[in-house]
Parts: C-alpha cells; structure tokens; sequence
C-alpha cells in the first residue's frame, strides 16, 4: 500500500453516541465543502442545526433495520473506508458498484461502561454493546493511508486545525496518530465487555485476561531517576488517587502516587473514628484514631516523628485549619483527605510545592477488586485484602483474658499491620501506633526495630519509658518460634495479637502464659509484599 502524505476529506461519515462537540465539528467541515454521511440521533441533531446530511440509509438504498442494528454494515459503507486509493483493481470494484470514497470517520461507541455503571439490566448491556461502530472505527484505521478515523471529541479541534493548516487535507503522521488511538478505544471498549461478561458468568479469573487503561499522565521518572514511567487509570470507580482532585502543589511523582494510594487505603479501615496516617516508602510510620483529627494527627506523628519527615498524610475526615496548621510545621510531600475547610485550605496555600489531594469521600474497605502485579512474562492477580477483623473471629488462648483496652489496640494494630510491609510487628497504645516494624526476613526483627524506634522516641523526648511498655502488639502472620514472642514482651507489651497456625502454637502460647501476656489467634494471616 503506497501512503498518501496529504489527502483531501472530500466525504465524511459521522455516528456518534456521545454528542458533545458534534455540530460545531460538522459545520466546521460543511464549511470546506465536506459531503456528510450520518445516522440515527446523530442526523437528526445536525438536522436542527442546519447542517446539511444524507442519511445513511438513503446513501446506500438500504434503511437501518432489526431496531438500528443494521445500518452501517454495508458494502457501499465499508467498501467506500476500506478502497485503497493506491490499487487499481479496488478502484475499478468501487467504479463498477457505484462506491465512492469515504475519507473521514467519526464515530464513537454505544455507552456500554455507562449502561453497566448505571446498574442496566442484562437486555440494556447487551443493546449497548456496538457492532457497526467498532467495524467501522477498525476498517478506517486499517486504511488510515488515506483515511481519518476521529473516535473521541477531544480530537476534534486538532481535526479542525489540521484540515486548516493543509487545505482540507490530513497528513499521514495525523491519521497514523488517529489510526493507533482507534485500535487502543476499540481494545477498550472489548476488554470492558470480556469483563462485564465474565462477572455475569462468575469467573474473577477468566482463562484470558485483558487489562484496559487510560493514560492520565506522564511522569518525570520511576521510582528513580533512570526510570520512565506513567499514571494510568482504570474503570475501576474505587475513591482514591485515581479519583482523587490536585487542588495545590508540584506535580505527584511515581513514588508520590504510590505512597499516597497506601496511606489512603489505611486510613479507609478506619470508618468509626478520625483517623491520620503518615506513609513513608509506602509503609506507615505512624497511625492513629482519636476523639478528633488533631489528636490523631498528634498522636500519629509521635510514633516516630523522624521518619515523617518528607512523608505523605492521609486523614479520613476532612482536614481543618487546626489540624492544618500542625502539618504546615513539618515537612510533607502530600496530604490526602476527603476534603478541608476554607481555614485550612488558606493555611496550606502558604506551602506551594505541598501536594493536596481531595477525594470528596472514602472508600469502603470491605469492597473487592482486583490487584495486579507484573512479573518476568506475565502477571500475577488477586482480590485485594478487604478482610475486616470481626470479633467473633478472634479467640483468646492465654490463661489471662486481655482487657478491653487491650483488645481495642490489638484489633487497631493488627489493621495496621494489614498495610505494612512483611514481616510486620505492629504496637499500638490508645488508639495509636507507637512502634512499626516492617518488611524484615525475621519476624524477630521487626519486633526489636519497632521496640528501638520507641526507645528512640522516647529518649529524643526524655520519656520516663518507651511507649511500647503496656502496649498491645500485632503480628501479620503467625510466631513460628517463641522468640519473636518473647521480644514483644521484652518491649513491654502486654497483649499480642496473631494469626495463629504454626506446628508450634503449643510453646507459643507456654511462653505467653509464663510471660503473664494475653494473647489472641485470629485464623486470618496479612502478608504483604
């Protein structure tokens, strides 16, 4: 196929679904002279306008039938898009059939993401799903040699540039750039229906998967400098980053992005109560739930003030002046919250570089969806961890009974722990973290970092103890041996909270008893990786 580097719209065929921009595009065109083919809604809207249209139907002496199912799949349409202005005997075809040359086509597809977000029923889906568009959108970008394919109406001022900078003309870079954008829409909108399809057979793993997202922007780098990198978003209506309003600050990076997305997703545990996270390299150090947001914001912060410097803050309750004020003091990358006042958002503009993100809402934590990871030639998916600790879950195996307050920070810090890095010991006193050890190979480790950082604390700020003494402590998975358990109670936590399920609860629990603790299984183990 020899390329045409300028090609003249002589004939256009316009069917869109979604409106916007439709008739200022087609007087655009008219203008130039462009003969304008349409259909359905779209004609009629036109109609009004003033526009002059030939309908579909009339064009190829064929009316739409079977409720506008047939209508474009036609010879006279499809052979005008896919004729090759290059071939001879496809000219000669075209002559012999009275099929003239269609140059551009705007099309965009039956709302079939609406339809299925709106709650449609089965019948409704399925009548959104298009057929006439897709073909069509794929024969043009087939033939994007001498054809223009335009599948979105914020496409249609480069359009309009375009044909005024060349004549009337398109140049091949423009209908390549358009061509390759058709097949990504077209592969959408696919992948949209293999998914709606199959949840409406059961399947959260079909035998084929296919992913579809949507560049929301390019980022400066990766997780360093060396690395390129990209934020893309889904169709998944999930309230977080991807949701999320930038109202001030520089533009998030990729570690920004994913730092944030954690913290927010923590502090989403906490429905009852104020809650602050402060995230640093995507695991927390510091949580806490108060009365208020500034106690929790205060509370938080004192569990290892030093790592929070530079770290993201994510509250889920809106974020006002006062607890703003304290934030201002200490440096942050990003805040996240649901939304703020007017004091607070005054307070904030005073920091220009600081990132603010409002989500209007939170998410609920029980709700599942997918997560997936790449790795070396493929992925690896999985429901998100949506567990909720429930207290008919949990089951005392100690002699001693923890008290009320203790089962409070063991069931606070065990949803804590559900967001740290493994291996995770997790302290919590009052609602508030005051320990986090996070992602070393020994549980035994995590146990005694998390115990230093509060001993750290504590002398920084000339407490008479650390503040993990008469703590409740978490672990994400169970205590293989009694060591790790051992080192809890050597930081002076009284309770402990863990999965259980290692072939030696038995001398797990002994120890626990000997040690005077409280301890509680959950059957429900939190790794993450």
């Amino acid at each position: 196929m020899t390329p045409i580097l300028t090609h003249k719209i002589a004939r256009a065929l316009i069917s869109v679904s979604d409106k916007t921009g439709l008739v200022e595009l087609a007087k655009q065109l008219a203008s130039q002279g462009v003969e304008i083919l349409s259909t359905g809604g779209s004609a009629e809207k036109l109609r009004q306008a003033g526009v002059k249209v030939v309908e579909v139907g009339d064009y190829t002496g064929f009316p739409e039938m079977m409720d506008g199912r047939v209508k474009t799949l036609h010879p006279k349409i499809h052979g005008g898009i896919l004729q090759r202005r290059d071939a001879r005997s496809h000219q000669d075809e075209a002559e012999k059939h009275s099929i003239p040359p269609i140059d551009l086509i705007v099309v965009n597809l039956y709302p079939f993401r609406e339809t299925v977000a709106k709650g449609g029923t089965f019948e409704d889906c399925i009548e959104n799903i298009d057929i006439g568009g897709p073909a069509m959108v794929r024969s043009a970008a087939k033939n994007h040699a001498a054809v223009t394919i335009i599948t979105d109406a914020a496409q249609y001022d480069e359009l309009i540039e375009e044909l005024k900078n060349n004549a009337g003309c398109t140049t091949l870079e423009f209908r390549k750039k358009c061509a390759a954008a058709a097949y990504a829409h077209t592969a959408s909108y696919d992948s949209a229906v293999s998914g709606w399809f199959a949840g409406q057979l059961g399947e959260d793993y079909p035998d084929s998967l296919t992913l579809s997202a949507t560049k929301r922007q390019s980022l400066r780098y990766g997780e360093n400098p060396h690395q390129s990198a990209a934020f893309y978003v889904t169709d998944n209506t999930r309230i977080g980053i991807a949701s999320a309003i930038q109202i001030q600050g520089k533009e998030l990076s990729y570690n920004n992005l994913n730092d944030t997305d954690a913290a927010f997703e923590l502090v989403s545990e906490f429905t009852e109560s104020p809650a602050v996270a402060i995230i640093k390299h995507a695991n927390p150090c510091g949580v806490a739930v108060a009365r208020d947001l500034i106690t929790a914001y205060k509370e938080a912060l004192a569990c290892d003030p030093v790592s929070a410097f530079g770290g993201i803050i994510a509250c889920n309750r809106p974020l006002n002046g006062e607890t703003a004020k304290l934030i201002a003091d200490l440096f942050a990358e990003v805040i996240i919250a649901p939304d703020l006042d007017n004091a607070a958002k005054e307070i904030l503009a005073a920091k220009k570089n600081l990132r603010v993100l409002l989500t209007r809402s939170m998410p609920d934590p029980h709700t599942l969806d997918r997560v997936v990871k790449s790795v070396a030639g493929g992925y690896l998916v999985q429901s998100r961890d949506a567990m909720v600790l429930e207290k008919t879950q949990i089951k005392c195996v100690t002699k001693r009974q923890p008290t009320e307050q203790e089962m409070r920070d063991m069931v606070f810090a065990f949803t804590v722990g559900k967001h740290v890095k493994s291996n995770t010991i997790v302290y919590a006193k009052n609602g508030a973290t005051v320990g986090i050890g996070a992602g070393q190979m020994s549980r035994v480790d995590s146990a005694r970092i998390a115990a230093r950082k509060a001993e750290d604390v504590a002398k920084a700020e000339k407490l008479s103890a650390p503040r993990t003494e008469g703590s409740s402590a978490a672990s994400d998975a169970f205590f293989p041996f009694a060591d790790g358990l051992l080192s809890v109670a050597e930081a002076g936590a009284t309770a402990v909270i863990q999965p259980g399920g290692s072939v030696r609860d038995a001398e797990v629990i002994e120890a626990a008893d000997k040690a005077g603790l409280a301890m509680v299984f959950t059957g429900v183990r939190h790794f993450r990786h």
